[in-house]
This record gives structure tokens, C-alpha cells and sequence, in this order.
């Protein structure tokens, strides 16, 4: 409770808003739509990490921004499929906010709302993949979104999984490492492609292949053709599940990449859009906030 100049009391509002991507989870504590606190700490995606750490990570962040005074909480998570995923996982986060109101979403939805829209499609690249829109209607449509052993295609761990598989062809074939495996190999700490084969199986996980993503782009930017390949791939994975998307929905846009890879590498959103114009899909936006940010905007009504 405030007052104000003219000595009336007035409500503060507080939320907290969480990001939960696959390799870390990010929180804002916003007071009256001033940020107080921004936190990050590890993933609370229970397809990647068990309900422990999951448990043990929200701990973290609420260590960090604080639970108490809290109207309302507002997550948005890979993961979330069914409305049994948000209720598991809204059950770990009350605790932490006794009283509070909290909701949890699929993280496409945060990424929509970032990018300024109520209606059209989101799309997700970041360690994994997905798709998700709605129309005026409020009719919904997703795709992919399935996992790392279904899907993820376009994503960091595809890029990293694919150089990977680039690189054992090519030792199949009594070929030399070329560019992208010498840096993947590096990277690694191995010596010779054929160790990339218990490595990959070891005790590397999905966040760890999907840091190697950065190799592929560099490789493409120095001229290697299959890098090049990759991307133009990659790029069109992502824009059919866009499509799927806006075709269910009778929608042309706008169509918002977002996450991480999405964001960050001019090369996928070149051909993301490239190949969005093959569905007619013009109205294309690459986020220019973190996806969080779309808190403020889901929760302005309420």
C-alpha cells in the first residue's frame, strides 16, 4: 500500500513473471510494471531436467525475487502440452507464492505477446523447437514442440546434432575433417571423429549439444557448403510449422521467431522468412525483447 500526492492509499501490484526454457529459467518481479528484481537460475523444464531439480531451480529464482506480496505469478514453460503439465507444474511454483494466483503456458505464448500480437504465430528456436498461434476467433493451432527424440528440427540441439552427424559421414566416407568438424572436435576436446560417437551417447545431454549450434553458423559464414545446407534446412523446418499453424488457423500473420537461436543468427531468420514467402507468409517479426517481457502484456486485463 502507497500514497499518492494527494494522500489517498493505493494498491501496489507486484508479479513475477517466469521464462522456462530449456537450459535456464529467468524471473522478473515486476512492482506496478517497474521491474524490482531480474533473476536467472537453471532449467524447471521437466522434459529436460527431473521434478527435483525442477523443484530445486524455482527455488532458486524465488530465493532471488522473493514470493511474499505477490498478486499473481505468470509462467510460461516448454513442456507444458496438457493442462495435467501446467497444473504440475503451477503445483511446484505455489508454495513459493502463498496466495498468489498462478498461471502457467506453453512459452510460445510469452513470445507472441513480445512481439506485440494477440493473434498470429509464434515460433520457438531455441534449444528446442515449436510453433503456436491463435486467431481472432480464439481458435488455437500448434506444432511440433514434441521433444528432442521426436523432433526439435531447426533448433540448437538439431544444429548441434546434426554436425555431429555431418561429421561421422564424412568418416564413413575415409574423409578428412573438414571445417566444421575440426571446430566441433575442438569444442568437444576430442582428437578424432569417431570418439564424437560415445561422446554424443556419454554424459552430454541436450543443452550441451545445443551450445555446439554456433559452430555450424560459423562454419557457414566462412563459406562451407553442408553449414550452408543446414541453415537453409533448418530455416524451412521452422517455417512449415509455422505455416501448419496459420493454414489451420486461416491467418496470415503476423508470424514472431523468437528464443534464443531465433533471435540471434541473421542466417536462420534469412531463411525462415526465405521460406515463409513460398506459403505467402509476409508479415514476419523477429522479437526484439526477451519473451518474458510478454508478461505485462498477458496480464494487463487481469
Amino acid at each position: 500500500m502507497t500514497i499518492d500526492e494527494t494522500g489517498t492509499a493505493s494498491r501496489t501490484v507486484s508479479i513475477i513473471g517466469l521464462d522456462i526454457g530449456g537450459s535456464k529459467t529467468r524471473g522478473i518481479r515486476w512492482r506496478d510494471g517497474v521491474i524490482e528484481v531480474d533473476a536467472e537460475a537453471g532449467s524447471a523444464n521437466v522434459q529436460n531436467v527431473s521434478r527435483e531439480e525442477a523443484a530445486a531451480n524455482l527455488g532458486a529464482i524465488f530465493a532471488k525475487v522473493g514470493g511474499a506480496d505477490v498478486s499473481q505469478v505468470f509462467a510460461g514453460s516448454g513442456g507444458v502440452d496438457t493442462d495435467d503439465d501446467a497444473a504440475a507444474l503451477a503445483a511446484l511454483i505455489a508454495p513459493h507464492v502463498t496466495g498468489a494466483k498462478v498461471t502457467v503456458v506453453h512459452d510460445t505464448r510469452l513470445l507472441l505477446a513480445a512481439g506485440g500480437a494477440d493473434t498470429g504465430v509464434a515460433v520457438i528456436a531455441g534449444t528446442g523447437s515449436a510453433a503456436w498461434g491463435t486467431n481472432a476467433a480464439g481458435a488455437q493451432a500448434r506444432a511440433g514442440g514434441w521433444g528432442y527424440l521426436l523432433g526439435d528440427e531447426g533448433s540448437g540441439y538439431w544444429f548441434g546434432r546434426e554436425a555431429v552427424r555431418h561429421s561421422l559421414h564424412r568418416m564413413n566416407l575415409g574423409m578428412a575433417p573438414d571445417v566444421l568438424t575440426r571446430a566441433l572436435l575442438a569444442e568437444c576436446g576430442l582428437q578424432a571423429p569417431g570418439e564424437l560417437i560415445a561422446h554424443f551417447h556419454g554424459a552430454t545431454g541436450r543443452r550441451y549439444w545445443a551450445a555446439m549450434s554456433p559452430l555450424v553458423f560459423d562454419a557457414a559464414a566462412a563459406g562451407h557448403p553442408e553449414s550452408l545446407a543446414m541453415i537453409h534446412q533448418g530455416g524451412g523446418d521452422l517455417a512449415a510449422l509455422a505455416a501448419q499453424c496459420a493454414e489451420q488457423l486461416n491467418i496470415s500473420g503476423p508470424i514472431v521467431l523468437g528464443s534464443g537461436l531465433g533471435m540471434n543468427q541473421p542466417p536462420l531468420q534469412d531463411a525462415f522468412k526465405a521460406h515463409l514467402a513460398t506459403f505467402g507468409l509476409i508479415d514476419v517479426r523477429v522479437l526484439a525483447q526477451d519473451p518474458i517481457f510478454g508478461v505485462l502484456r498477458l496480464t494487463s486485463g487481469v
